[in-house]
């Protein structure tokens, strides 16, 4: 045979007592009535049997007299694990009658079956078994599998109502012993189980109806918060809608001077670009005029590139007006579409540009007068080369006529030599020296064509190249056109959006006025209905006769009452009609506080 453990063997006593206890106290409450005293025996029989499950396995504590073993340590962790249990651990600790540990463990447990709580509390200490440990043994039935059972058949005594007196028993010398006889079945206890069934589905019906009352009342709690946070917030929009209001109609008014300033702005710098336009047309005619003369002394090919020069300079000039003009009709376009509070910024930006143009106009006016120095620079070159090619050209005319000469002395010299071949033999060595010099002079001729032949190169590739720059200037000029007919669709597209938001003022003007005028509407039916507050609707038997035309009441002069002021008229004197969309028929109002008339149809007031 295999020996058991004899802890093991204590955790399933103990186990099966707790069992038979809790299962003994329910069957017995509910037998008895639901609402137990601390003399019911089985109740005591369970706080004993409780004592004993958690004084098992626990670790002896020296202390100063003597050891130490209670089970008030454990007991007192659930005060920190369960924030709940913080009541029953302050009342336990003030009861005046209690002096030892095992008195105030016992009022604990006495406390929580009350509550109906001990099953949380337990379940609490039972998941922290690392500071169980320093308590209990590893062998303990808290730290077991067994503690949890426990714990599990601890939520049945929910069920019962229990009603302690802790304040005035002797809790400190109670002898905790277990009476096995209440435990022994009976025929009596055999003979009541149906109905100990049907007490067991009433007290199930009421646990159900004490969760729900549970949950029911958390939510009432949750909606009340909710309400509380709606009406705090409904409040602060109401607030912050007056303010947004407020600071709408400041908006308005400063985008409304905003606006005066910016068409000024506008004007000022449109009068501005004007009269630079005239200065710098009437600066270029003087410029052409004083040219025409120096024009007409240079070639073809001199007079088509300046004459694309000035083309140039001129579309440059009209390119920085129109560029110009175009940023400013852009931050015009930016300045209507962006918020109010940016266009003071764009005001400076204005400004800046302003500065800017000046600044390029002054430049463009220094590159005109670099061109005009570089150009006057170039037809002195061309005028020096020119000079150096006739200079080469009267050269070369003169050295072909020696040449001729040259070789007509030859052939006279040929001539006189064959005649004279006799009496000259001695002179032609000195004749073939002055030959060999000539030959000497052809070389150096020569060089000196070639020379000239490289100039003549230069001088066409220069011309080359400035046909291509002005072919590359009508290029820019062809470019020039074509942007001039952007910047004229920007102006319509300009136009076009002023005009819509011209419109779009005018709109919000007549809202503006419809909202006036219905508020002056709104507080004159205010006034009124102040003024004809406390009045009371007349009986039918007291109202006779209308109060306009003071005619009697008849089948074909009916009743109409005014509902604000009480006033009753009949058919002919209510002719005032008021369309209404939500009615398909116009409404007869009052004549004196415009308010809806209602036919009277009852002597009863409504």
């Amino acid at each position: 045979m295999a020996v058991k453990d004899p802890t093991a063997v204590e955790r399933a006593n103990l186990l099966n007592m707790a069992k038979l206890s809790i299962k003994g106290l329910i069957e017995s409450a509910l037998s008895f009535g639901r609402t137990l005293d601390s003399d019911y025996p089985p109740l005591q029989q369970f706080f004993v049997v409780m004592e004993h499950c958690l004084k098992h396995g626990l670790k002896v504590r020296k202390s100063f007299l003597s050891y130490n073993k209670t089970i008030w340590g454990p007991l007192e962790l659930v005060e920190k694990l369960y924030p709940e249990a913080e009541e029953i651990a302050a009342s336990v600790r003030d009861l005046p009658g209690l002096k030892t540990p095992l008195g105030r463990a016992r009022a604990w447990l006495r406390l929580a079956l009350m509550q109906k709580k001990m099953a949380d509390y337990l379940r609490c200490l039972i998941i922290q078994r690392d500071l169980l440990s320093e308590f209990y043994e590893y062998h303990a039935l808290m730290m077991e599998e067994e503690g949890a059972v426990i714990v599990g058949l601890l939520v049945g005594l929910n069920v019962i109502d229990a009603n302690l007196c802790v304040k005035g028993e002797d809790l400190d010398s109670q002898v905790g012993v277990i009476d096995f006889s209440v435990y022994l079945k009976s025929d009596e206890d055999i003979g009541g189980k149906e109905r100990n069934v049907q007490i067991a589905a009433i007290l199930d019906q009421k646990n159900y109806v004490e969760e729900l009352n549970r949950q029911l009342n958390s939510t009432v709690s949750s909606l009340h918060a909710r309400v509380d946070s709606l009406e705090k917030s409904n409040t602060k929009l109401i607030e912050e809608l007056a303010i947004a209001k407020n600071n709408i109609i400041k908006l308005q008014e400063e985008n409304h001077q905003l606006r005066s300033e910016n068409t000024l702005i506008l004007m000022k710098t449109q009068h501005h670009l004007e009269a630079t336009k005239v200065d710098v047309e009437a600066e270029l005619q003087t410029y052409k005029h004083s040219r025409q003369g120096l024009d007409e002394m240079y070639t073809e090919a001199r007079r088509q590139l300046r004459e694309e020069a000035q083309l140039r300079q001129d579309m440059e000039n009209e390119l920085v007006v129109q560029v110009s003009m175009k940023h400013e009709i852009e931050l015009a376009m930016k300045l209507l579409e962006k918020d109010i509070h940016e266009k003071q910024d764009t005001l400076i930006g204005l400004r800046q540009q302003l500065d800017e143009v000046k600044a390029i106009n002054v430049e463009m006016y220094q590159k005109l007068q670099v061109s005009e120095d570089a150009m006057k620079e170039k037809n002195e070159i061309i005028s020096r080369l020119e000079d150096k090619t006739n200079q080469i050209n009267a050269t070369m005319k003169q050295l072909e006529q020696r040449l001729q000469q040259a070789e007509k002395a030859q052939m006279d010299a040929e001539a006189e030599d064959e005649k004279l071949k006799q009496e000259y033999v001695n002179k032609s060595e000195s004749l073939q020296n002055e030959f060999s010099q000539k030959e000497k002079q052809l070389l150096q001729l020569e060089t000196d064509l070639k020379i000239e032949k490289e100039w003549r190169q230069t001088l066409e590739d220069d011309l080359q190249k400035e046909k291509e720059t002005g072919s590359h200037l009508r290029t820019q000029t062809q470019e020039i056109v074509s942007l001039k007919k952007e910047f004229l669709k920007l102006q319509e597209k300009n136009k076009q959006l002023k005009s819509i938001c011209e419109d779009q003022e005018a709109a919000l003007q007549e809202l503006a006025s419809k909202l006036s005028e219905s508020k002056l509407k709104i507080e004159d039916i205010k006034e009124a209905n102040k003024a004809l507050q406390g009045q009371v609707w007349l009986k039918d038997k007291e109202a006779t006769h209308c109060k306009l035309c003071e005619k009697e009441f008849s089948l074909s002069k009916r009743k109409h009452h005014c509902r604000n002021c009480g006033e009753i008229f009949c058919n002919a004197c209510s002719d005032n009609e008021l369309p209404l969309p939500s009615s398909p028929k116009p409404v007869r109002v009052c004549d004196s506080c415009h308010a809806i008339l209602i036919q009277r149809c009852s002597s009863t007031v409504p």
